[in-house]
């Protein structure tokens, strides 16, 4: 049995809702899924103060004792995990923001490899596209396996062929996001994602030491050492491009070091 969680970042049981559990019955047709929709609303989520303390000494030291541990812990027993949120002002609502910036540290430390990841957006006319694309460079951010998000409009009242439409997105979304979670695996990392870790493993290296726990988490799982964050096998012109990464960041890291030391 795979087991899912889908984070709703509504209070609303309108029409993001109504996807998600259309979603949800459409999942469970194609095979033995378990799901679990959370609200955010049901969960105490305090405004991340930006004290950087997740990324210094560790997310245990966070001085916001809420219930982002809970979500985080429900997340890690899950094979795969959707985000859903209503397009508010051009963005994902307020609750799912807060809930985002509270896992600021994980953009540093990612820790979903071989999960699978997908959202869904609702929207009343515009913007909602947008908010999908960042979605999916959150989930990827993330470590998880992303199966591109799905924007959905729907007005009150909603006519039958606007609801076909709407199910007919959600199916074949469903269908994909499920194909990936029954084939979870961990893939040769994309040009892409393979830039932003040589790139940025190179920066903590340079930059950083010990005394952070960015450095040491690391340090401490060999990634100052490996061609990506889990094991894998990258062919010739991923191996050269991944090289050269390391030389650009170590150039532009050592240029910005020696600007910082003669101020």
């Amino acid at each position: 049995m795979k087991r899912v969680t889908i984070i709703v970042g509504t209070s609303s049981k309108k029409h993001t809702y109504s996807a998600v559990q259309q979603f949800m019955e459409y999942l469970q047709s194609f095979g033995d899924v378990e799901c679990r929709i959370i609200t955010l609303s049901d969960f105490r989520l305090d405004v991340c103060r930006g004290c950087k303390i997740c990324f210094e000494k560790g997310e245990e030291d966070c001085p916001l004792k809420d219930d982002r541990d809970v979500l985080i812990e429900e997340m890690m027993s899950s094979d795969g995990v959707i985000f859903a949120t209503p397009n508010y002002s051009f963005n994902v609502s307020a609750l799912m923001k807060i809930f985002l910036d509270r896992l600021g540290f994980i953009f540093h430390r990612p820790c979903f490899f071989g999960k699978c990841f997908t959202s869904i957006v609702t929207q009343g006319v515009y913007g909602g596209d947008k908010i999908v694309n960042y979605l999916d460079f959150v989930g990827n951010g993330m470590g998880f396996n992303t199966v591109k998000g799905q924007c959905l409009t729907a007005f009150e009242p909603m006519t039958e062929k606007e609801k076909e439409k709407r199910n007919n997105i959600l199916s074949i979304q469903s269908r994909k996001f499920y194909q990936k979670l029954i084939n979870a695996d961990y893939p040769v990392p994309t040009l892409l994602k393979l830039m932003g870790f040589r790139m940025g493993r190179t920066s903590m290296r340079l930059e950083l030491d010990d005394t952070s726990y960015d450095y040491r988490h690391y340090k401490d799982n060999g990634w100052f050492e490996s061609d990506y964050f889990y094991p894998t096998r990258l062919g010739l012109f991923k191996k050269a491009a991944g090289s050269l990464f390391d030389l650009i960041q170590t150039r532009t890291t050592g240029n910005r070091l020696r600007i910082l030391h003669k101020k």
